[in-house]
């Protein structure tokens, strides 16, 4: 066992080639461009959830509200954009989506923030009630509605013979590394996964960045919500179940410490790669979705582990 692992992006990316190349060997058709292009649209889905999940990760905090955010999200907005709640509120459909999304998040933070409750617990806590309000507008049954246009072009678009969803997840990409290398909030945001205490002492505000946290944690959810239902071409219950253990296990395997302070979002977009591949490899191998589930959490703990433990001493 390695005691650390000095770049993990270095690793992950390592991991992804091998595994290309691995794959290649008993299906050619793993180094096309076709089929590269593809996992890298699939993992422009998880690499956007992963990115709201990393800063909140960043801060020693975690949001697990992710899998009904991004279905709410798709409900809300498929709703309008299908006229279910009037035609002339059609061209509202995605701003209704990222607000969704953005409430949410905003009482994450209130709730994390003020009441002092453990992110886990409360996240938690606000997917089961996002749940339940989501199966009582739809009854249990397949939500109303269908994605808009510009849902659809999101989630299956090209520009130039490449998937549109990855040129957003590139725009993501750049503004994230610039917040949290170039500003204040980024710097904040280090600090308080390092030692919030000395961070409030220091006179920051922590709470407003806890809540502004979890608010963008919630866009970056909705984000996704509206690309996977302009990809499906529907909403549908549960539709972000499956997001929500490889976001944080793409997280982790990209160098962010799973206790905060220290992470770059290449690690992240690594992380989602690498994530991406293994979970079409395992498709390939027809690996049902609870096999799936075991193998994107034992992933997470082998990687804690070779990573080192000397990260958890500040425990």
């Amino acid at each position: 066992m390695m005691k650390h692992l000095k770049n993990p992006v270095v690793v992950a990316f390592g991991c992804s080639v091998a595994l290309v190349l691995i794959g290649s060997t008993f299906f050619p058709e793993f180094l096309t461009i076709n089929y590269l292009l593809k996992q890298l649209h699939m993992a422009s889905f998880l690499g956007v959830v992963a990115t709201g999940a990393m800063i909140v990760i960043l801060m020693g905090h975690i949001d697990l509200s992710v899998p009904w955010t991004l279905t709410a999200t798709a409900i809300v907005s498929c709703a309008i954009a299908g006229g279910e709640l009037g035609q002339n509120l059609k061209s509202l459909a995605e701003p209704a989506g990222l607000l969704t999304g953005a409430l949410i998040g905003l009482c994450n933070g209130l709730g994390v923030a003020y009441l002092r409750i453990h992110s886990m617990i409360w996240t938690l806590g606000m997917n089961v009630i996002v749940l339940g309000l989501s199966v009582l507008y739809t009854g249990g049954f397949q939500p109303p509605g269908v994605p808009s246009e510009f849902m659809r072009f999101l989630g299956i678009g090209k520009l130039l013979s490449v998937p549109v969803s990855l040129y957003l997840w590139l725009a993501v990409a750049v503004i994230v590394t610039f917040v949290l290398k170039r500003t204040r909030f980024g710097r904040y945001v280090y600090a308080m996964g390092n030692s919030e205490k000395v961070t409030y002492l220091s006179g920051v505000r922590i709470n407003r960045v806890l809540i502004l946290a979890f608010v963008f944690a919630g866009i970056s959810s909705s984000t996704a919500g509206l690309m996977v239902a302009g990809y499906a071409n529907l909403a549908y219950q549960g539709m972000g179940d499956t997001y929500l253990l490889p976001a944080i296990a793409a997280v982790v395997i990209g160098g962010t410490s799973i206790l905060g302070g220290s992470g770059n979002y290449l690690g992240t977009v690594a992380g989602a790669i690498l994530i991406t591949l293994i979970s079409s490899m395992l498709s390939v191998m027809q690996m049902p979705e609870a096999g799936r589930q075991v193998i994107y959490g034992s992933v997470i703990i082998v990687i804690l582990l070779s990573y080192g433990r000397t990260q958890l001493v500040r425990a």
